[in-house]
């Protein structure tokens, strides 16, 4: 046997080593076997070895195949390992960018949720500030409304008593030769003929004066006021009318500055008598 051209053969396929280890096992065998068998058997050994080294190339030759495959395969596993950490980097990328754009998100809502907050303080300010305002306007009201009222009280009060100090001679064309009387002057006459309420009322009219109205002895009961009113007619009429149930002639009379349509048309059904801002209105019907 030509154990260096088998080491040759066997060396491509198995390697150094392997094919140097076999070749050595071989020899040995066919020296044993030069020395234990005849020819024939020689022969026939041989040819069993040959066979068996044809199936043993033809076994290399198929794990070469399948290690071409494998290497192959492998390297299919490779690229798809490559393609794999490509899409894993990808990813890593995408979810980083992600990342960044959640903070940047968190960040302008929490400048967001800091100017909501600042708002929020601005508007509770604001609303103090308001309510603050509005309890002052109130503050203010009153004390405007007090002052109106004390005001008023002062201009009618001043009105009532430059009424009575020249009521002759605002009177003069209606009431001829008058005289402002003191309300208790008239009290004698009354008393007996009147209830004490009704007497004690007529006490609080702004002014009385006698004197001749249309040639008639009469006396005229007046309510003063800067604007005449409803209430103001009722008063003069009432007050009046406790003079005519003693028997005496009386004319109620409303001097004022001004007075409405509405309070001048209830007068004229009441036959109460209207001075207004320094003249007669036209009589009741």
């Amino acid at each position: 046997m030509n154990t260096y051209r088998v080491f040759e053969e066997l060396k491509a396929s198995l390697g150094e080593p392997a094919a140097k280890t076999l070749v050595e096992t071989l020899g040995g065998m066919f020296e044993e076997l030069k020395n234990t068998v005849t020819k024939e058997d020689f022969r026939l050994l041989g040819e069993s070895i040959d066979a068996s080294v044809s199936r043993l190339d033809g076994a290399m030759i198929r794990l070469a195949e399948a290690q071409t495959r494998t290497e192959a395969r492998i390297e299919e596993l490779a690229e798809g390992q490559g393609r794999l950490f490509e899409a894993q980097a990808r990813t890593e990328e995408r979810l980083n960018e992600l990342a960044q754009a959640q903070t940047r998100t968190e960040a302008r809502l929490n400048e967001l949720a800091q100017a909501q907050t600042r708002t929020e303080e601005r508007l509770n300010e604001l609303a103090q500030a308001q309510t603050r305002t509005e309890t002052e306007v109130k503050s203010l009201a009153v004390a405007l409304e007090r002052l109106t009222i004390r005001t008023d009280a002062v201009v009618g009060r001043t009105f009532e008593i430059q009424f009575r100090d020249r009521l002759t001679a605002y009177l003069g064309r209606f009431l001829r030769r008058g005289k402002l009387l003191a309300n208790d002057e008239l009290l004698d006459l009354i008393e007996p003929k009147v209830t004490e309420r009704e007497a004690d009322d007529f006490l609080r009219a702004d002014a009385v004066a006698s004197g001749l109205v249309d040639g008639v002895k009469s006396y005229v009961v007046v309510e003063v006021s800067s604007t005449g009113d409803i209430d103001d007619i009722l008063r003069a009429q009432r007050r009046a009318d406790v003079l005519r149930k003693a028997g005496l002639a009386a004319i109620p009379l409303v001097a004022c500055d001004a007075i409405s349509p509405e309070s001048l048309a209830f007068a004229k059904l009441r036959e109460v008598r209207v001075w207004c801002n320094g003249s007669m209105v036209e009589a009741a019907a």
